[in-house]
């Protein structure tokens, strides 16, 4: 455990961490998020916004998706000020959600936290560190910039119509447990080919237990063309099923990604959601192209960022589109 050294007399408290957060800090946990992401909104100048609390279904994806790596510090009284949950996918890391409580903003507990997880995906032997932040804060881009990260492409949300399809899409859902276990090692397999060094696996089978989406197998099950992991479980408590949202995507040739929106798209109407949402990373090009052409409309954009020396590289063949969010 360690303790950082207040800057000023108003931020003379005591500052405890990095501890492990469990799923029995999702309460405090989504207080300081909602909180400190509605006061960003707000210096961007949109008073107006409130960033409503996650799910605790999302929640405990995030936390044990992160594992050891969900770090957060707490004040005198226990109570949770700051967090950054760290992720690792074989050698791909990221950071995410990541935020201190505005009261606690000014204290330098933000640097000690992002360079905390990075000095934690390091040791774990992490071969890219990132993370994404909005394209507009120009203060957050800035702090990122100051502890060795560089500004990267554009991620772009898009999104497609739910429609159904000619066939149901194939999913890991519908498989027997022992089938799973297959199919899962099959996705690692293509991943390798594709991306060496990234592993998706915990990532599909917490989704596969916690229920809270599916994956997408194209092609043959022990031997995918292409799989999508997406969750379709509400971001926010209590809200309906809006988006089926892509998190991970691996296909051996970029030509596939039609079929795989089609698959995708007729899932979302399966599962009772409107639409269908792909953070698409900016140096796919042509598979941007793809998806215009399939009338995607673009919502959001966030700004990629990496680590010096721990910068991602696209495949030679094939594409990966990793999230960087929850």
């Amino acid at each position: 455990m360690t303790s950082v050294s207040p800057r000023s007399s108003r931020q003379a408290r005591t500052i405890r961490g990095p501890d492990v957060a469990t799923v029995d800090d999702v309460p405090q946990l989504n207080e300081v998020f909602a909180d400190a992401f509605t006061e960003r909104y707000r210096k961007d100048g949109m008073a107006g916004v409130r960033v409503p609390p996650l799910s605790g279904a999302i929640w405990r994806y995030a936390i044990e998706d992160a594992g050891e790596g969900a770090l957060c510090w707490r004040d005198g009284e226990g109570r949770i000020i700051a967090f950054n949950m760290v992720h690792q996918s074989g050698t791909e890391g990221w950071m995410g959600p990541l935020c201190v409580a505005p009261s606690w903003q000014g204290a330098g507990l933000g640097k000690v936290m992002v360079q905390t997880g990075m000095q934690w995906l390091r040791e774990h032997a992490a071969s890219v560190i990132g993370l994404e932040t909005m394209p507009r804060t120009m203060e957050n881009i800035g702090f990122y910039s100051n502890l060795g990260f560089l500004p990267g492409h554009l991620t772009i949300t898009v999104t497609l119509d739910a429609v159904a399809g000619d066939a149901a899409p194939q999913l890991l859902s519908r498989c027997s447990s022992q089938q799973k276990q297959e199919v899962v090692q099959a996705c690692l397999g293509l991943t390798t080919q594709v991306m060496p060094g990234y592993d998706f696996t915990r990532e599909i089978e917490l989704t596969d237990y916690h229920a809270i989406g599916d994956t997408v197998i194209l092609g043959a099950l022990e031997a995918p063309l292409g799989f999508a992991l997406c969750h379709s479980a509400p971001l926010v408590e209590g809200r309906t099923r809006d988006e089926l949202r892509v998190l991970k995507l691996v296909l051996s040739r970029q030509a596939h990604l039609p079929q795989m929106i089609g698959a995708l798209t007729d899932l979302a109407r399966r599962t009772g959601t409107r639409r269908v949402a792909i953070r698409l990373q900016g140096d796919y090009t042509e598979a941007y192209r793809t998806l215009m052409a399939l009338g995607a409309r673009v919502r959001w954009t966030d700004l990629r960022m990496s680590v010096f020396g721990w910068s991602e590289l696209p495949p030679a063949e094939g594409m990966v589109l990793s999230n960087w969010e929850i």
